[in-house]
């Protein structure tokens, strides 16, 4: 079994609420945050799968379409392709906030059916997000939780990183053969 790295997109690969965007519903409001295509790039390299898993409730309101968010992740995908950085898969949930649906998080079915179907061990796999439901659909998962950024404080997560590529250069370390977690300052990790 294969080993992955479950990314959230908003406020994990790309500015949301920033000065900038508030949020994505078109290509021209999607920006990479800094960092994101080295990180990936590395992810790669090491060998992990990368995936995303986003709720996109914005279709289920009507802020924008499938096709619209297709493109979004064209340019997504673009965007990685100058640092040679890829993404293995995507999914995302178009339902509306409070829909019920089994596939927006914090439900883990996005992880799960990516996991059935790329056959991930789970166990060996990390869900990346910045907000609650990120993290609660990956410890349902039961995939290891890291917490990137600063929109939401304190959330219980196994790890918690400044940034993608602060997690990913840790991780880095770990996989060296060092097992230990090196860790850039201003976390809160325990080794």
């Amino acid at each position: 079994m294969t080993r992955a790295v479950f990314l959230d997109r908003d406020g994990v690969i790309n500015e949301v609420l920033s000065a900038r965007v508030k949020f994505v519903n078109t290509p021209e409001q999607f920006y990479l945050l800094s960092g994101v295509g080295e990180a990936i790039k590395q992810l790669n390299d090491l060998g992990w799968k990368v995936f995303v898993v986003t709720n996109q409730g914005g279709i289920g309101l009507r802020y924008m379409t499938h096709s619209d968010l297709e493109a979004i992740h064209q340019k997504m995908e673009q965007d990685l392709a100058a640092y040679e950085a890829k993404i293995d898969a995507i999914a995302y949930c178009p339902h509306r906030p409070k829909a019920g649906c089994p596939c927006r998080k914090p439900k883990p079915n996005m992880i799960l059916d990516l996991a059935k179907k790329h056959h991930i061990d789970l166990t060996e796999s990390y869900m990346v997000g910045d907000r609650a439901p990120d993290i609660e659909a990956g410890k349902q998962a039961g995939v290891q939780t890291v917490l990137v950024g600063h929109r939401e404080q304190p959330i219980k997560a196994d790890l918690t990183f400044s940034n993608l590529l602060d997690f990913v250069n840790a991780l880095a370390n770990k996989e060296a053969g060092t097992n230990v977690w090196r860790l850039p300052q201003n976390t809160n990790n325990l080794e």
